[in-house]
C-alpha cells in the first residue's frame, strides 16, 4: 500500500475568517474553500482548515511542519508582526533531539511545531 498524501483537518476556533488570513500570511496558499472548510498548501504540505470551535480539542492538537531554517522562519513571523496582528504565540528556538524547533500556537490553540531537522 502506497500513501499519496496526508491532509489533517485543523480546527479554526471561533475566528474562521481571521484564521484563514493568518495562514495565508504565514506562507500557505488557500487553494479551495467550501462550506466551512478551506484547503491550504505550501510546497506539497497541505491541510484543511475546518470551521470548528472546540477549545479542548484544539489545545491538545499538534502538528509538525518541516522548515529549512528555524531561525529564518521565526524572524519571518516576527517581522510580519503576526503575534500582534492575530494574537498568536511564538516560542523561542529550542534544540530538540530531532532538530531545531519553533512552536506557534494559532488562533484556535493548536500547537504547530516548525522543525529544522538535524
Amino acid at each position: 500500500m502506497k500513501f499519496l498524501s496526508l491532509r489533517p483537518f485543523v480546527p479554526s476556533g471561533k475566528k474562521f475568517e481571521e484564521s484563514k488570513a493568518f495562514f495565508e500570511e504565514l506562507g500557505f496558499t488557500k487553494v479551495w474553500e467550501m462550506d466551512g472548510y478551506a484547503g491550504f498548501e505550501n510546497n506539497g504540505f497541505a491541510f484543511i482548515l475546518q470551521q470548528y470551535d472546540n477549545q479542548s480539542f484544539a489545545e491538545n492538537f499538534m502538528l509538525t511542519v518541516g522548515v529549512e531554517d528555524a531561525a529564518s522562519f521565526r524572524a519571518y513571523v516576527l517581522e510580519k508582526q503576526l503575534p500582534e496582528k492575530y494574537g498568536i504565540r511564538i516560542g523561542n528556538i529550542s534544540n530538540m533531539p530531532y532538530g531545531l524547533e519553533v512552536n506557534v500556537i494559532d488562533l484556535a490553540g493548536v500547537c504547530w511545531h516548525f522543525v529544522q531537522s538535524n
